[in-house]
């Protein structure tokens, strides 16, 4: 299992949103490629960059923030997420150096389009489903859709997609613990690495994540910059369990 630390883009700066609303976030770090770096230094491997304000409004916005970073962190493999719903976009970011996009509300609401385009760019299209219990969310947490979470993860896992990212939407940035039962369900359910987010906050989740045996790797936020969890602990025991 490995620890992907996160960095979610809100103005151009480093914030955490509370259980995902736009109206209760904590400013973090007003330069996002300085604690790319850090968790660089600390033995990361991987970055999970959101563009909160593309999320939001349905198209790339933090552009210059994320150039910045993959330019600063030049090393890390990066994926990127948020407001990402056209080829051109997708392009526009690879192109950049970023090992994979994020898609998540243009997957759920246009599946054709979805299957094309992570048939177009096999193994560089990661798949997020964020869930309100069973249900998925969509268009930056603020709609809720019909689709049950394990049920489209098993029609989207038969695509050649990177990996598949849930998230705990309740649990998210309220550092109570991740949702693991769920995400370990989700894991069992298809044949695609999944990766844990939302909530995960001590030493302890981290093990009780590796403990399922099944679950590829998690991302970790507010934890980190709060001080609650140590990135090069948690990389060191995630490794042993690699």
């Amino acid at each position: 299992m490995y620890i992907i630390p996160a960095i979610d883009l809100l103005g151009g700066k480093c914030v955490r949103l509370v259980q995902g609303e736009y109206n209760r976030y904590i400013n973090y770090e007003p330069d996002p490629a300085k604690k790319a770096v850090e968790f660089k230094q600390a033995g990361a491997e991987w970055l999970h960059i959101i563009d909160l304000d593309g999320a939001k409004i349905g198209k790339c916005v933090n552009i210059d923030a994320i150039r910045d970073i993959v330019q600063s962190a030049n090393g890390l493999k990066i994926q990127v997420g948020g407001g990402i719903r056209d080829r051109d976009s997708i392009t526009k970011i690879l192109d950049m150096g970023v090992a994979r996009v994020i898609l998540g509300t243009k997957a759920v609401s246009d599946f054709d389009w979805f299957s094309d385009v992570v048939k177009e760019f096999p193994a560089q299209i990661v798949l997020s489903l964020d869930a309100r219990g069973s249900k998925i969310a969509t268009n930056g947490w603020e709609k809720n859709s019909s689709h049950e979470l394990i049920d489209f993860a098993k029609k989207a896992a038969a695509l050649p997609l990177d990996a598949l990212i849930y998230t705990d939407i309740n649990k998210d940035g309220m550092l109570s613990g991740p949702n693991i039962e769920r995400t370990k369900q989700l894991a069992e359910a298809i044949n695609l690495p999944v990766i844990a987010a939302g909530g995960v906050t001590t030493i302890e989740d981290i093990q009780k994540l590796a403990d399922t045996k099944v679950i590829a790797a998690a991302i970790v936020g507010r934890a980190l910059y709060e001080g609650t969890l140590n990135l090069a602990e948690a990389i060191t025991l995630a490794g042993k369990f690699s």
